[in-house]
């Protein structure tokens, strides 16, 4: 079963947020070598996607604004994206018509897609069902997309930050742990009248989840941000970031 209520505040969520993503998805829809996370670490240091992707059918869970769709398509996929957000799915629309690249883009959510078994060769999520939707519930889904040998990757917060957030306000993380790291799952965030939810596992949380899903492991690598500094993204500082990891990445291949 599908638990309405984060994926209902959630989108909710988005819906009053999505204007603040035109600046950001204009300027990576620009760009002709993807760049990843919140320091855009070049697609020639990460390697995410296949250098070539004509004749693959690909699939971009909780697609935004659908700078990743577009990266997608350029490499010659055949690209679906999916969204809760149905203003976020607007101005991906917008992009993809100022580029002239074609996207299949969905209303819905990545832990229900509706698309048959074995859809897909490829799957991306970038700061989309990799935070926003539930491991326990989109990771089978995305198994049951995937083609045998398909890949899944996957990027997002890693799980040291969200054990050093106040899930209350914009402060930016903590130097120290705030919560348990043990049995992490779903995070609640509250500011005002807003509400959004996150979803994170421990590192052997997430390698059991795969494992036990039908995933083969390829690649897990923990990001550093290239320098400290003061400049602060969303809730983390380029210093924090420095010293610790923000962000992390899965490659996955399906068995």
């Amino acid at each position: 079963m599908i638990p309405a209520a984060y994926t209902d505040h959630n989108r909710a969520h988005w819906e009053r947020h999505a204007q603040s993503r035109v600046t950001h998805g204009g300027e990576l829809w620009k760009r002709t070598e993807p760049t990843w996370g919140q320091w855009a670490r070049p697609e020639a240091e990460l390697g995410l996607l296949p250098e070539t992707m004509e004749g693959l059918d690909a699939i971009e869970l909780g697609c935004g604004t659908g700078y990743v769709s577009g990266w997608m398509a350029r490499r010659g996929a055949t690209v679906v994206g999916i969204d809760n957000s149905a203003s976020q799915l607007n101005l991906a629309r917008r992009f993809a018509k100022e580029h002239g690249i074609e996207l299949e883009l969905i209303h819905g959510i990545a832990e229900k897609v509706p698309k048959p078994d074995e859809s897909f060769d490829f799957a991306v999520s970038e700061y989309g069902a990799a935070i926003w939707s539930d491991p326990y519930v989109w990771i089978p889904e995305a198994w049951r997309l995937l083609r045998s040998g398909g890949q899944l990757v996957m990027l997002g917060n890693h799980p040291l930050l969200m054990i050093c957030l106040s899930y209350s306000n914009n402060e930016p993380a903590a130097p120290g742990f705030l919560l348990p790291y043990f049995g992490i799952h779903r995070f609640d965030w509250r500011d005002n009248n807003d509400m959004a939810t996150n979803f994170n596992l421990t590192i052997s949380d997430w390698i059991t989840l795969f494992i036990d899903t039908g995933f083969e492991i390829l690649a897990y690598r923990e990001l550093q941000a290239p320098s400290p500094g003061s400049d602060q993204h969303f809730n983390v500082t380029d210093d924090w970031a420095h010293h610790w990891p923000a962000e992390h990445v899965w490659k996955l291949r399906k068995r």
